[in-house]
């Protein structure tokens, strides 16, 4: 099987990448600019042709939400005109299209986790360029996946991890937001049901496997949760750490207003592709290891040069 991923450099794609590492039954073609740039249309299919993909991968986006506010047509023309481009070549081509949504396309409001079937309603520029997203997507290519997933983390690129792990290497005490509550949910474990699911729908014509589904970690908490989790993990590794101090969103101002409730329902896809996420701390503890043994070792190579 032959995947192609657009967003060469962001995490899922990294993560897939290492994820078909070492198997004979897939192979990633990462796909990314100048080749392939999503805020340039004419470059999208010629790209998409040249990997030769069973399936296609919509996982490139513009993932800055407060500069969002600012650049309104940037964000729309490569999250919602650049992503139905994206199925709309998957379409041409006579493969299917997985594409990767967000949290931010609902408000926030509801008591519970939100379930693939709640009105969508996004509060900022960025959560409705996501959600013009999926309506393209759906509308260029019958044969769709879109994924929600959210707070996503990995070894790769930017993200609240790493971020976390800096700061405490010069602070003693972190402000984190306590209440937004969501599903922090690591980028190998989306590369894992990408993986899974890609495998059904290549092989299967089964149009219950098509639509939008949630796709998040297993188990929620909040941001400065979150935070403690990958700090005391740190700390237990020898590397570095900091105090988390909770504050409120309203103690932490932004451009961009976030959904206080991002969490996720993921029944629908476990009972579609019979798979589950692992709990989010597990798969934090993974990737917190990973960067702190990791940067202890590259440390001690410097210092024995």
């Amino acid at each position: 099987m032959r995947l192609a991923v657009t967003g060469r450099e962001g995490q899922v794609a990294a993560s897939l990448v290492e994820a078909a590492q070492g198997r004979d039954d897939v192979e990633v073609i990462a796909v990314g600019r100048p080749v392939l740039d999503l805020s340039r249309p004419d470059t999208v299919f010629a790209a998409l042709e040249a990997a030769r993909p069973d399936i296609v991968v919509s996982a490139a986006a513009y993932t800055a939400v407060d500069q969002a506010e600012d650049e309104k047509d940037l964000a729309f023309a490569v999250n919602a005109a650049g992503a139905g481009k994206v199925a709309e070549a998957a379409a041409r081509l006579g493969v299917p299209v997985i594409h990767l949504s967000t949290d931010y396309v609902f408000d926030g409001t509801k008591a519970s986790a939100y379930v693939e079937t709640d009105a969508t309603a996004p509060l900022g520029v960025y959560g409705a360029s996501k959600l013009a997203g999926e309506q393209a997507v759906a509308a260029a290519n019958p044969r769709h996946l879109i994924l929600r997933t959210a707070w996503a983390y990995s070894p790769f690129g930017k993200n609240f991890v790493k971020t976390m792990l800096r700061l405490s290497t010069d602070r003693d005490e972190i402000s984190v937001v306590a209440d937004q509550w969501g599903n922090p949910t690591s980028a190998l474990d989306i590369a894992d049901a990408i993986l899974h699911a890609a495998a059904r729908l290549r092989d299967h014509e089964d149009f219950t496997a098509f639509g939008i589904f949630h796709l998040v970690g297993s188990g929620e908490t909040n941001w400065s949760g979150f935070a403690r989790k990958i700090l005391d993990t740190s700390r237990e590794l020898g590397g570095p750490y900091a105090r988390v101090r909770d504050i409120a969103t309203v103690d932490y101002p932004a451009k961009a207003r976030r959904p206080a409730n991002s969490r996720l329902s993921t029944v629908k896809f476990a009972s579609v592709f019979g798979w589950t996420a692992p709990h989010w701390r597990r798969s934090t503890e993974e990737i917190v290891s990973r960067l702190v043994l990791g940067a202890t070792r590259q440390a001690s190579i410097q210092l024995n040069q």
